[in-house]
């Protein structure tokens, strides 16, 4: 009998393989029906110096199905690929593009100006322009002495011999 040496990151791995493959068989239809396959359009979120441009694919989909929204920082690029049906008898058909209704969501840094959001769609590519928020800098507060009545501050008085009541 081999002696075989502990390693905990192995035993995470199996672990997170059998979830996945318990979970992935429990959300994926049964083999044979294709109904079910959906449409999730690749993102590439990329930061330049002023803006974030987000690019999405989106083949086969009409611009008139897109839509962009921007809401408490999180901007959601939704809308539907829609399936032409064609039906043929005799012989088999294979169908691996998926269609349906698609979301996808992105959080994005607070203060961006929602109205400087600017998106183009060509040739299935779906372009979105977002500025930066403007780079909020720290405020230096100054440590002073406080204003007393009369606008005097607490070294222009001259100190009572007598102790004063609160």
């Amino acid at each position: 009998m081999a002696i075989v040496r502990w390693e905990p990151a192995r035993e995470l791995s199996s672990l997170q393989h059998e979830m996945n493959r318990l979970f992935g068989s429990f959300f994926e239809p049964a083999s044979g029906t294709v109904a079910a396959r959906r449409f999730t359009p690749a993102m590439d979120l990329v930061e330049a110096d002023d803006h974030y441009e987000l690019t999405t694919d989106l083949p086969g989909v009409a611009e008139k199905d897109v839509n962009v929204e921007f809401e408490d920082n999180v901007l959601t690029v939704s809308g539907e690929r829609r399936s032409e049906s064609e039906q043929r008898t005799g012989g088999y058909i294979r169908v691996e593009r998926a269609s349906g209704s698609f979301s996808r969501s992105l959080t994005l840094p607070a203060g961006i100006d929602a109205s400087a959001i600017t998106a183009e769609f060509s040739n299935g590519v779906l372009h979105v322009s977002i500025p930066k928020p403007a780079e909020r800098k720290a405020h230096r507060v100054a440590i002073g002495s406080p204003a007393l009545e009369g606008g005097e501050t607490a070294e222009s008085v001259e100190p009572s011999a007598e102790p004063v009541a609160h």
